[in-house]
């Protein structure tokens, strides 16, 4: 009989380390805002430093993917949810070492987090089929997906608060406390089975000789492409957001900024939401369409400096602040904000129909192992976003100049990215 306790548990761990693992990023993100804007670091240095420490994070899941996967099929997935809330837990110790030590500290500590979410990241979908019946696995994928994506807003904005008001070192205690409760929360799951005849090196073949099936063939190799094509938008566009929001929009503060990553996740769940009413499973042939359209608004982002547009229709929102005083407490950017929601919009429609062909087209048998290659390189898109973005960092390209640099980076992806049909597809 599967237990009826370890699954609402589970999503509530997974919420709390994802909402961890954004805000933790945040912080440290966040405190290169507080010193550049008191000049203590240039432009040029908050902006590579933000792609770096941005960065560390999907690292591990390149470098660890094949052991990440080896270990939770060897070992009891249960096991695994709770060593990676551990890890990220000695990670955020590691990182406020940084307040005595230096700054540099953090680099390793969110690395460490980078590998405790590596481990758990396998842990979350392989132990849905042993701690329910077959027929919820959808409905709860779906849910883990919206948790994961509600938590990743969340921890953005909420480390963004915590980081313009508090002390650091009472960020990272409260972000202890995030992953601390979510390692409690796997304590209480009851253990799942291991496997002891699963071996590290057919686990780790088996990945690699699944990645090379997967790339043969004449269409699912190019869906992976897009799909990581898509996440090389999303995390340029992020990592970007920072030195942007300062320089060009003249946001405040790092909760000001932490917005544009909202508006932009909106546009991406309502593209999202339209694509799975309009597109059948399969259908690619306008995907190319929408990568199109992606890149139309990112140039239409591009263009708000040089045109002037950045301040259209801004308000600020304002309250009493100590002493009677006017304090701004939101900036709103009408213009900007639609931008972005359609830049997000198009993106979720590129992004949907792949994911679902991806799904549907792989062998039913290894789809986990279809997943876990697509993570893989998901996440190497992510790397090669933070490259993007240092490398027009070291070619003093302004931030509004690296959204025009992503725009022709995905207009010519879109050149080769020629989806077949499926009827015309060996896969």
């Amino acid at each position: 009989m599967k237990s009826t306790r370890n699954y609402p548990l589970l999503l509530a761990s997974q919420f709390l380390g994802a909402l961890g693992d954004n805000a933790i990023l945040a912080v440290i993100v966040g405190q290169l805002t507080l010193l550049a804007k008191t000049g203590a670091i240039t432009s040029d240095e908050l902006r590579t430093r933000s792609t770096i420490y941005t960065s560390i994070l999907f690292i591990p899941y390149i470098l660890l993917a094949p052991l990440a996967g080896y270990l939770n099929d060897r070992y009891a997935k249960t096991s695994w949810l709770a060593g990676g809330n551990f890890l990220k837990l000695l990670g955020t110790a590691m990182c406020a070492m940084s307040i005595w030590f230096g700054y540099i500290w953090q680099a390793p500590g969110y690395f460490l987090v980078g590998i405790g979410a590596t481990v758990y990241g396998p842990a979350k979908y392989g132990i849905l089929p042993e701690i329910l019946p077959r027929e919820r696995l959808v409905k709860a994928n779906g849910m883990v997906e919206l948790l994961t994506l509600l938590a990743i807003l969340m921890g953005a904005i909420v480390g963004s608060v915590m980081v313009d008001q508090l002390p650091v070192g009472t960020c990272y205690i409260i972000v202890a406390g995030i992953f601390g409760a979510s390692l409690a929360l796997n304590f209480f799951m009851e253990r799942t089975p291991s496997d002891a005849n699963v071996r590290v090196g057919q686990s780790v073949g088996e990945f690699f000789g699944h990645f090379g099936a997967l790339f043969a063939g004449p269409r699912l190799g190019k869906v992976l492409v897009g799909t990581a094509l898509f996440w090389v938008c999303g995390a340029t566009m992020k990592i970007n957001f920072q030195a942007w929001g300062l320089d060009v929009l003249k946001l405040p503060d790092n909760t000001q900024i932490a917005l544009l990553g909202l508006w932009l996740s909106v546009g991406v769940m309502a593209g999202s939401l339209t694509a799975g009413k309009l597109l059948a499973v399969s259908d690619l042939s306008r995907t190319r369409h929408y990568g199109v359209l992606l890149a139309g608004m990112l140039l239409a982002v591009f263009a708000v400096e040089p045109l002037g547009l950045q301040h259209i229709g801004q308000q600020l929102l304002q309250k009493a602040g100590p002493g009677g005083g006017q304090q701004t407490v939101l900036v709103i950017l009408p213009l900007v904000m639609g931008l972005l929601i359609g830049a997000g919009f198009a993106a979720g429609l590129f992004l949907i129909p792949l994911n679902a062909a991806l799904q549907a087209e792989s062998d039913p048998t290894k789809l986990g192992k279809t997943i876990a290659v697509q993570n893989f390189c998901d996440n190497l898109g992510m790397v090669i976003a933070g490259l993007l973005v240092f490398a027009c960092v070291k070619m003093h390209l302004s931030a509004s100049q690296v959204f025009l640099v992503l725009a022709v980076m995905v207009a010519a992806a879109l050149t080769w990215l020629k989806f077949p049909g499926k009827d015309d597809s060996a896969s």
